[in-house]
């Protein structure tokens, strides 16, 4: 059998085609984003830089930076028309149901048309997905219809502000801020993919992005910080995680926020989220929470030889910047629109459908029966 028709589940270790955005687990290189090691950007850039290198390929100058953040900040307004779609979905409906919807409903209100507009696109969904998802949670949880257009400088700030109704501080906004940039592209995972298969049909843009947030949504994609938060909240002590963890594994359960399909001994994010959530436990006098998650850590490496993804000890910084649970999985979205956004420009660029083929498992060929003749299938 050819490499070109190698069976293989789920694709991997299929090269599905070329991209200049990103390399994964590549050896001696990590991640990068158009070159850039990700702890070079997740320390010396802002989230704003890392979505203007993804869009077109170069860091920006100051100049282009103003120009790019003032551009987003005027991007930010929710149309009078999707802000009552957002009241109207429940309240108890599932965040990333909300991400979807939303941006569903914004390419109704605003479509794409011609191609030529795309990066304005781009610009506007990285500006208003914030606004969607704190808009119908804080109509819904506290009964505010929030005034989206801030006037905050940065995404991050923006974020905190929509959330709280106030000005976040220095240490918050740069922890979002970092784990934004950390979350932002991840080359061809599933969601990405999924944009790009979408946009290989010449669809519009609102359409492959809705479709990356449908495959987000699932469990095995989107979603382990979640997990892994309510995995470290059962515990007091780390020496009571230890036993409690000793028993999941006994059990054969699944921990949520480790291992990684590509990297195969760390993964390169993991450092920095790290030293993210251990400033700020140190910042709130937490000492639980992040003493509970090395532990975890310890035992799954030392049992399992699995090591903690970005999302493990993402999901107690993101405790304690202070979102709700059920948020952890949007705030990702609204990192990687930036990557989903730039892949889609990239596969508009060199464009050709996406439509791989499939091993045949089937019956072999049959003759159709007159169904007087065909016997009754047995229960």
């Amino acid at each position: 059998m050819s490499d070109k028709k190698k069976k293989t589940g789920g694709l991997a270790d299929v090269i599905a085609g070329e991209s200049a955005i990103c390399t994964v687990g590549k050896k001696g290189v990590g991640l990068t984003y158009y070159g850039y090691n990700i702890d070079d950007l997740a320390e010396n850039t802002t989230f704003e830089e890392v979505a203007y290198l993804l869009y077109n390929g170069e860091l920006p100058d100051r100049s282009e930076l103003d120009g790019f953040k003032k551009r987003l900040k005027q991007k930010r307004g929710l149309p009078d028309d999707l802000k009552k779609v957002l009241e109207m979905i429940p309240k108890d409906t599932h965040p990333m149901d909300v991400m979807r919807t939303g941006c569903s409903m914004l390419g109704t209100l605003e479509p794409e048309g011609d191609f030529v507009n795309q990066m304005e696109t781009a610009e506007r969904l990285t500006a208003v997905f914030p606004s969607i998802l704190f808009y119908w949670y804080r109509y819904h949880n506290d009964g505010t219809r929030i005034e989206a257009e801030t006037d905050d400088d940065t995404i991050a700030g923006h974020i905190l502000n929509l959330l709280h109704g106030k000005k976040p501080d220095e240490l918050r906004q740069r922890s979002l801020d970092a784990s934004l940039i950390l979350y932002a592209e991840h080359e061809f995972n599933a969601s990405t993919f999924t944009a790009r298969t979408v946009a290989s049909t010449l669809s519009d843009f609102h359409s492959a992005i809705s479709g990356a947030i449908g495959a987000l949504r699932g469990p095995l994609h989107g979603g382990a910080n979640e997990a892994a938060y309510e995995l470290i909240t059962r515990y007091r002590t780390p020496d009571e995680a230890e036993k409690g963890l000793m028993k999941i594994l006994e059990t054969r359960d699944l921990v949520m926020g480790f291992g990684h399909r590509v990297y195969t001994v760390s993964d390169p994010r993991n450092p920095i989220i790290k030293g993210i959530s251990k400033k700020l436990a140190d910042a709130v006098g937490n000492e639980v929470l992040y003493p509970v998650s090395e532990r975890i850590e310890k035992v799954m490496w030392r049992e399992k030889n699995l090591f903690p993804n970005l999302d493990f000890y993402s999901a107690s910084a993101y405790h304690f910047i202070g979102f709700p649970t059920s948020l952890f999985t949007p705030i990702f979205v609204i990192s990687r629109i930036t990557g989903w956004a730039a892949h889609v420009m990239e596969q508009r660029g060199n464009n050709r459908l996406i439509r791989p083929l499939a091993d045949y498992t089937g019956p072999d060929i049959r003759t159709v029966e007159p169904i007087e003749q065909r016997s009754a299938t047995e229960a």
